[in-house]
């Protein structure tokens, strides 16, 4: 029962019924072997591939691994790190809490304090700082906040012509076809009808990593997907991996609970390996004439970490910049300072993009909406740009 209750802390779905479940399996399985304890468990308890990492942890550390339980004690004291000493693996900050309640940052482990009336004109609120938070350092609470936050986003694309038009007095075409049925019907005076070309945002196509390196990040980039499918029409939602997994039509469900219970039934590949160049090759076979129409934008959200060494990904990344009216890549590494592309997958795609932006906090997705409404800059221009920094780097 009381790791049943760490574990919905730390934000897992477990109710009670899933703790009569979990009973019933241990009382099954027994407990003389630990891994057909674990197993057990894990076989109630976890639901989708994004939870494994988080139960994992957490039967470790419930169940007193010596080592896990050394590294989280060591997370909950004063942290004095040497330079030059190796980086030991991060246990989840919603573990902990949920583990060591006693030791958060919520309201309910602050001294209560007498109600003071200040003047807030000249200082920042909480919203500011998780606005600049890494997705990756975030507890459940404050996971949650970015939820709300992320829901309320919307994308406003910049208007683009088409090739029709629609009637317009003070357009610059005239249109002889309106002007004669006006004729027609006026008995021979003839008015003058002009139109203008009609405008529309033009589609979105979002390609999201959501290999094993970029876990931590795609959970929150599912909720910014959801909340951009539901603001407007016409866009469209790829997730890969070891393979491509088309979610656009479960990411159209309104309650966003719904909408990521049938996107976690249907991808097989959540926090595999990565193979980049295949799945943009299959992409590009069957489904860039069908959604790449009319100049769409691209959104190509990954780490650039490939499990082919970037195999064939330059010739795919060169057909998709050529279908697309704008392609930017999305890369929550490019939030260091000292990030430079030498991976062979960064070096492959990097001279096809028109931008290059990091997305790992609420700020960083402001940015892009904001960047999406401004005119795009040059492709050539861009184009130089970027191969010049590659080739610096």
């Amino acid at each position: 029962m009381h790791f049943g209750r760490a574990l919905r802390t730390a934000g897992l779905p477990v109710g009670p019924g899933k703790v009569l479940a979990a009973a019933e399996a241990v009382q099954a399985v027994g407990i003389a072997n630990r891994g057909d304890f674990y197993w057990a468990l894990h076989a109630v308890f976890v639901n989708r591939r994004d939870q494994r990492e988080l139960f994992d942890q957490a039967f470790h550390i419930f169940w007193r691994n010596p080592q896990l339980l050394e590294k989280m004690m060591g997370l909950l004291l004063p942290e004095l790190r040497s330079p030059d000493a190796p980086q030991a693996e991060e246990i989840n900050r919603r573990l902990a809490e949920a583990l060591h309640p006693g030791t958060g940052d919520g309201p309910e482990d602050r001294p209560q304090e007498k109600e003071v009336d200040l003047d807030a004109a000249m200082t920042f609120s909480d919203r500011e700082l998780l606005q600049r938070m890494d997705f990756e350092q975030m507890s459940a609470e404050e996971v949650a906040r970015a939820k709300q936050l992320i829901r309320r986003m919307t994308l406003p694309l910049m208007d683009v012509p088409t090739r029709r038009f629609q009637a317009d007095p003070r357009g610059a075409r005239a249109d002889m076809r309106a002007t004669l049925r006006a004729a027609l019907r006026s008995g021979g005076l003839i008015a003058l009808k002009r139109k203008s070309r009609r405008t529309r945002p033009p589609p979105l196509v979002i390609l999201c990593d959501i290999s094993g390196s970029m876990s931590r990040y795609s959970r929150l980039f599912l909720h910014f997907m959801h909340a951009v499918t539901n603001d407007r029409d016409r866009v469209y939602t790829f997730l890969f991996g070891t393979r491509l997994t088309n979610v656009t039509r479960f990411l159209r469900y309104r309650d966003v609970d719904v909408a990521l219970d049938k996107v976690a039934g249907v991808v097989e590949d959540w926090s595999g390996g990565t193979r980049i160049g295949q799945c943009l090759g299959e992409f590009n076979r069957r489904w860039s004439r069908r959604v790449l129409a009319q100049g769409a934008v691209v959104l190509f959200i990954t780490d650039g970490l490939d499990r082919d060494a970037g195999a064939g990904l330059g010739r795919e990344m060169d057909r998709l910049h050529k279908s697309s009216r704008r392609l930017i890549w999305l890369n929550p590494l490019l939030r260091y300072e000292g990030f430079a592309p030498k991976s062979l997958g960064m070096r492959a795609i990097l001279p096809y993009v028109d931008e290059f932006r990091p997305v790992h906090n609420l700020e960083s997705l402001g940015e892009l909406v904001r960047a999406l409404s401004r005119p795009a800059p040059r492709r050539l221009d861009a184009a130089a740009a970027w191969r010049e920094r590659g080739e610096a780097a």
